[in-house]
């Protein structure tokens, strides 16, 4: 995740129930819950437009949002829930969790790469492809890493991997995925692929043309 934590706006929503609900949909407006955090759960109601917005972004699920309610402390928060028609696959209700600076979440941090200009691999005129430019990691609410740094000078030669066991990740982070993945690798420039798959050819054409010859 890179930068500040993305606001998020919404309004304290004053009636419950179906009736209600119904009431802040026809308003242009998606019903919400916030619970958690040794408070009461507050009910709130969002923008429709800016949701379907955030929504349609993608990772609405992991992203850490500081939610700004009128008359409420800013407060982190994580969606656990959006509930949609079945019909319109439409966002009908949002379900938000408050977060203690302890809390252990799961979220995409975003990689940046350096040390290209020193990356041997890179110099010998590799070309760097980026495999997981964000990477999951179970990280502590109350210190989410702005980035994950990426040091491009491990990778010395074309065809090099780097996978996140090369990684120095902050304190109290680890990946959400067990195995060693794949962050980037240094491929042949597409000049090279295409003179070396010509290569593979025309070695393919002399055994064949080799076993002909034989066979006569």
């Amino acid at each position: 995740m890179a930068g500040e934590i993305p606001d998020l706006h919404a309004q304290e929503r004053t009636g419950t129930g179906k009736g209600a609900a119904r009431a802040v949909r026809r308003a242009h407006l998606v019903p919400g819950i916030v619970f958690g955090g040794d408070k009461e759960p507050l009910a709130i109601q969002l923008p429709y437009n800016a949701l379907i917005k955030r929504l349609k972004a993608g990772r609405f699920k992991s992203t850490l949002f500081n939610l700004k309610v009128d008359g409420h402390e800013d407060v982190r928060v994580i969606c656990r829930d959006v509930q949609r028609d079945i019909v319109k696959d439409l966002p009908t209700h949002v379900d938000f969790m408050r977060l203690r600076r302890t809390t252990k979440i799961n979220l995409f941090i975003h990689v940046e790469f350096e040390g290209e200009e020193e990356c041997a691999a890179l110099r010998k005129g590799g070309v760097l492809t980026l495999v997981r430019p964000e990477i999951e990691l179970v990280v502590t609410a109350g210190d989410i890493p702005e980035k994950i740094t990426v040091d491009l000078t491990k990778m010395e030669n074309i065809g090099d991997t780097l996978t996140i066991s090369m990684v120095d990740l902050p304190a109290g982070t680890k990946p959400t995925i067990d195995r060693d993945f794949v962050i980037c690798n240094i491929s042949a420039p597409s000049a090279l692929r295409s003179q070396e798959d010509d290569e593979d050819e025309d070695q393919v054409d002399e055994v064949e043309a080799e076993e002909v010859a034989a066979e006569e």
